[in-house]
């Protein structure tokens, strides 16, 4: 719950962020590739949320709210360093936190099918 509701936290920030202090430093394409990262960040705090009551509820294991708190690093982490350096490189990172988030909502979803899983 604690890392959901701080992600949570962080994704208002970077909202904020871009539309107050970004928005007039950097291209408009720049720009966009932030808010992605702010809009996926809002999503993965919330799926994590709702990753921590199902572990409470003995629903889950904790290893969907591990891949996503990857995939929020390496997903959303990537786009607001490549907005913010324009190192394209970075970039190349992007796809392993989304198949993070990919391997979060499927791991989920088996345990959600096989009830109370281990671990």
């Amino acid at each position: 719950m604690f890392w959901g509701a701080l992600h949570g936290a962080l994704a208002v920030a970077m909202g904020a962020f871009a539309a107050h202090a970004l928005r007039p430093r950097v291209t408009p394409r720049e720009l966009e590739v932030f808010e992605v990262g702010a809009r996926y960040h809002m999503y993965g705090a919330l799926a994590m949320l709702l990753i921590a009551l199902a572990v409470e509820r003995g629903v889950a294991s904790r290893w969907p709210g591990r891949f996503m708190q990857a995939g929020l690093v390496l997903f959303c982490g990537s786009l607001y360093a490549l907005a913010l350096t324009g190192v394209r490189g970075l970039g190349a990172i992007t796809p392993l936190g989304g198949t993070c988030f990919l391997l979060g909502w499927l791991w989920l979803a088996k345990d959600a099918l096989r009830g109370r899983p281990p671990g």
